[in-house]
């Protein structure tokens, strides 16, 4: 139930944002607007504001709106109000109706980031965790426990420190590392044992990666999963490995086999691979200290086929929750960061679409309804801050997709305007219908794509 609700406010408020955009600067221009609708299909929700034209609109089906204008090429108009139609306005007042829809979920979005920016958000500190075995972290001499101060581009070598920006938190290195990722930038990450200690610069030559798509498989190639947890055990369940091997909450896991374990990550993997080659169950010693005293437990994870392959578990929460630092910032600092953080993630986005376009990227980036809702509803049993996070980068691609330069979409009609403006004509008639046609089989396949993408992550 969280996960509707959560996905019909998102889409609704996402929806009537964008819209506004579009109504607000039609007002203003002197355009009439007829109707202004959230969803389409049955209304079941309408009211006209006293003395105004426009009837607002709230329909069954969330999945888009319209503002209707009017408009000569739709219905007669009234040679009295022609000077309200749509069609008869100058071309930089159609040009900056139709661009405010999505500037307005761009808007919003800044609006969102500054807003978690003054208000602090709770985000893991940027300590490191084990490296995956054999990973770029790994191999650039980055240990669990490290704190990253700093981060910047390399700069002939292992980078300079004067090039390096703060890292406030893990999900701001993540943030940093993906950007240069897809950028093929190496970067620099300044660490230090302390968070006041001496730092020393460790290169992640991340340049030479093959980036196809930003997901999980990279983070694994790169080697940082997630912030330092310390190993220890945690809601074991009934009747799961770890019950049966006698482990309980709140045990602090020191060593596996005779092996210091560092951290929950590198637990977590300890775990995985106590598998044979045919998925035979492997027993491991586990040293745990419990009420001050250290006891040594036999635990035989159970194997689970995956992906084609046999890990192992033990059916309980391996790792505490992540250390938390409250980042925040001031008022114009505050804005100034949701202004980058929304034009970063609109660059990152348009490079993505760019990529897939050609065929460097992944078409498993795309996603649809499907994968939207789940992580919505993920979003808001987070918190208030993480479901807000996700309205803002959603509101973003929403932005940056409808001014992609598709005839159905705002993008397009600024297509048909730039053709105005350069020739001193408007596209024909003929043209616009073969145009809208076509864009709408291009909008067809992108969202079959989508949808099967997300058929393809929930059923996995």
């Amino acid at each position: 139930m969280l996960t509707v609700i959560a996905f019909i406010v998102a889409l609704g408020l996402l929806i009537a944002i964008h819209e506004y955009g579009h109504y607000r600067v039609a007002v203003a221009c002197g355009v009439k607007v007829l109707r202004f609708s959230v969803g389409f299909g049955k209304p079941i929700l309408r009211w006209h504001r006293p003395g105004k034209p426009t009837e607002f609109v709230v329909c069954a089906l969330p999945l888009g709106g319209y503002v209707r204008m009017l408009d000569e090429r739709e219905a007669p108009v009234d040679p009295a109000e022609r000077h309200l139609a749509f069609n008869t306005q100058p071309l930089r007042s159609r040009a900056a109706i139709v661009a405010a829809g999505p500037l307005a979920n761009l808007l919003l979005a800044v609006a969102i980031y500054a807003g978690l920016n003054w208000a602090g958000v709770q985000e893991p500190q940027p300590v490191l965790s084990t490296p995956v075995a054999g990973s770029l972290a790994e191999r650039a001499g980055l240990r669990a426990g490290d704190w990253v101060l700093r981060a910047g581009e390399a700069e002939g070598g292992e980078g300079g420190e004067s090039s390096a920006d703060a890292v406030v938190s893990f999900e701001d290195l993540r943030w940093r590392i993906t950007q240069a990722a897809l950028d093929g930038r190496d970067l620099v990450l300044w660490v230090a044992r302390q968070p006041d200690g001496a730092a020393q610069p460790r290169l992640l030559p991340l340049s030479g990666l093959d980036v196809r798509e930003a997901d999980a498989a990279l983070f694994r190639r790169i080697g940082l999963l997630s912030p330092y947890t310390a190993p220890r055990v945690g809601q074991v369940m009934d009747g799961g490995a770890a019950q049966a091997a006698g482990l309980q909450d709140g045990d602090l896991v020191r060593r596996v086999d005779g092996r210091e374990v560092l951290d929950g990550q590198a637990l977590r993997q300890r775990i995985r691979d106590a598998v044979g080659p045919q998925g035979q169950p492997v027993t491991q010693r586990w040293d745990v200290e419990r009420a001050g005293q250290v006891l040594s437990i036999d635990v035989t994870p159970r194997p689970q086929q995956r992906d084609g392959r046999w890990i192992a578990r033990v059916e309980a929460y391996v790792g505490d929750a992540p250390a938390m630092t409250t980042v925040h910032h001031g008022p114009l600092d505050g804005l100034w960061r949701g202004v980058v953080k929304t034009w970063e993630v609109s660059w990152l986005t348009l490079k993505m679409m760019g990529r897939m376009l050609i065929g460097e990227a992944s078409l498993s980036n795309l996603s649809g309804p499907l994968t939207i809702a789940d992580y919505a509803g993920k979003s808001a049993s987070l918190g208030i801050s993480a479901y807000l996070g996700f309205l803002a980068l959603i509101s973003v691609s929403l932005g940056v997709l409808n001014l992609l330069p598709l005839p159905v979409l705002d993008g397009g009609h600024l297509m048909y305007y730039l053709w105005e403006s350069l020739t001193g004509r408007p596209v024909s008639e003929a043209w616009m219908e073969r145009l809208q046609r076509g864009g709408v089989v291009v909008l067809m396949a992108l969202m079959s794509v989508a949808l099967f993408n997300d058929v393809a992550r929930l059923a996995g």
